[in-house]
């Protein structure tokens, strides 16, 4: 199936701005008028007889107030003698359903759906009236279909109801007294798309990508698999968006994508865990695997270097390098012989180079803006030639994050290359940290109550603040909130052999909490960075 396709299945989110008393009331009309058709289809039985039971009635308890995310809103519902009717919406449909037992014969649907079709007709006139300031003030390009099913039958209105507001949160559902429905946006001006960081996991024996232990590109320190791991269930898990369904990474397609062009990753040791995710996929799919490799035949990655992955049926590369703070390090030695390490928090760190040289460049930063991190390794940061000590991580790390969106936009083309910044993904120490004790070696499935899910981190807030002053287009992979409900997918104990039961236990008070294991979460990273490509549809990205 066409990946931009399948993007686009079911989006789930009606929001309509109407600042015209008239728009709404033809909103209310024209679903009024839906829910009428779907009684009297419904209800007619093999001689063409229209309904014996009467028309439903309004339930009084019935009512729906909603604000935010839902995979469905049904705003509406009707209950008759021998059936219910539900009215939903979302945001490329509006549909009505009645759901009960018929008695007459559908043995033959499509003669049936004809046979209703018949009193569509007879109806049209007075129907098109009715509908005609829906039409004309929601969804001009709208059309009608009728299903005909066992146990129920619908009639959906289809059509592109995106609308302009200022985030997914500025919208509202009622339903009034006089059971008239009403959808209201509030205010704003930034066009809605599908929110496809919004949503949950759910079981998927499909998965994972590349079977466990086979990519012979994957660091010791990720490989799970080969270090002991005894559970896989932590590998059946797929991200379900709320307000859309996003593909499966179609390797192939991404390669056929990438042809004659580079990707590249840049950042610290969690986007080294996305790259060689990435590869892993790719190279799953290729017969040949003789013709994938790294290009100097290096195959560890944790040296600080360029590293850059060959396909050469596609001529493309997927490379990577590390650059943890983004900005520049400086080491420098003491009268006394000792070293200092320090930030220059106004200047790109020597690998900006190879930014010109990639079609897509995907970035990160934060894992080691940390006080304990920072403060154990590097004593100042300097600006100019004004050098202070490690106080506020947080102000550092804001002016790092400037410096960086300002050098894009001032010397990156844009039109030439795709800017990519994935979020910072959170830990999963329990009773400590990676150096005191914590702990998660135990964790064998994710975080079902949001309750145990971390405060919204303070360095997303901050990264979101630097991107939309940018000028430059950049597409946010905002990854935190779906990762940190995977505390089962980290290495934990398992990043590396050990040769007897009791090297195992004393790995226990030394964990990973913080990266993930191959297969496992990373590759969903990819297939979202996978499926913001197609949504963006710039250059071989088109549909």
């Amino acid at each position: 199936m066409d990946p931009w396709k399948h993007l686009f299945l079911d989006h789930n989110i009606l929001a309509i701005i109407s600042s015209k008393r008239r728009v709404l009331s033809g909103f209310v009309l024209g679903i009024a008028a839906s829910i009428i058709v779907v009684y009297l289809l419904a209800s007619i039985n093999t001689s063409g007889a229209f309904p014996r039971f009467p028309f439903p009635r309004s339930n009084d308890s019935v009512s729906a107030s909603y604000l935010g995310n839902s995979s469905s809103l049904s705003f509406s519902s009707l209950t008759g003698e021998n059936g219910t009717v539900t009215v939903s919406a979302n945001r490329a449909s509006i549909t009505t359903t009645l759901e009960g037992n018929f008695s007459q014969p559908q043995s033959d649907l499509g003669t049936e759906e004809a046979h209703q079709w018949s009193h569509v007709n007879s109806l049209s006139s007075k129907l098109d009236e009715i509908k005609k300031p829906l039409s004309d003030n929601i969804s001009k390009n709208a059309t009608d279909g009728l299903g005909v099913g066992r146990s129920n039958v619908t009639t959906r209105l289809n059509g592109d109801f995106r609308v302009k507001i200022e985030s997914l949160q500025n919208f509202s559902v009622r339903k009034s007294d006089d059971s008239d429905v009403s959808v209201e946006a509030i205010g704003g001006d930034s066009q809605v798309k599908c929110d496809i960081f919004d949503g949950g996991w759910v079981r998927d024996l499909t998965k994972p990508y590349y079977p466990p232990g086979s990519c012979p590109y994957i660091d010791i320190d990720f490989d799970c698999y080969k270090n002991g791991r005894p559970d896989d269930e932590f590998l059946r898990w797929r991200w379900k968006p709320y307000g859309c369904d996003i593909p499966s990474l179609n390797a192939t397609d991404f390669l056929e994508r990438l042809k004659g062009k580079r990707i590249l990753f840049v950042g610290d040791s969690l986007n080294r865990n996305m790259w060689e995710s990435l590869i892993c996929i790719l190279h799953n799919s290729i017969k040949d695997r003789s013709r994938v490799y790294e290009v100097s035949g290096r195959s560890k990655f944790k040296i600080q270097g360029y590293y850059s992955f060959r396909f050469e049926d596609y001529m493309c590369s997927v490379d990577f390098v590390r650059s943890p703070f983004l900005v520049k390090e400086l080491l420098l030695k003491n009268a006394n012989g000792s070293e200092n390490e320090r930030l220059r928090l106004d200047l790109l760190d020597e690998t900006m180079a190879a930014y010109h040289l990639a079609d897509i460049v995907v970035f990160n930063t934060g894992h080691w803006w940390t006080h304990e991190k920072t403060s154990s390794g590097i004593n100042y940061y300097q600006e100019g030639n004004h050098v202070y000590p490690v106080l506020d991580v947080m102000k550092a790390y804001k002016k790092a994050l400037t410096t960086w969106s300002e050098w894009v936009d001032r010397y990156l083309d844009s039109s030439k290359t795709q800017v990519v910044f994935r979020g910072y993904s959170v830990t999963h120490f329990r009773g400590g940290q990676w150096n005191s004790g914590g702990q998660c070696h135990k964790e064998i499935e994710p975080i079902f109550n949001d309750t145990f899910i971390t405060k919204y981190p303070k360095k997303m807030i901050a990264l979101e603040g630097v991107l939309r002053k940018m000028e430059t287009p950049v597409l946010y992979l905002n990854i935190s909130r779906l990762t940190d409900y995977r505390k089962d997918g980290h290495p934990s104990i398992y990043r590396k052999k050990y040769n007897s039961e009791e090297e195992l236990r004393e790995a226990e008070k030394s964990q990973d909490c913080s990266h993930w294991c191959l297969p496992g979460v990373p590759d969903t990273w990819n297939e979202l960075l996978y499926a913001s490509l197609l949504m963006e549809g710039k250059g071989p990205w088109r549909k």
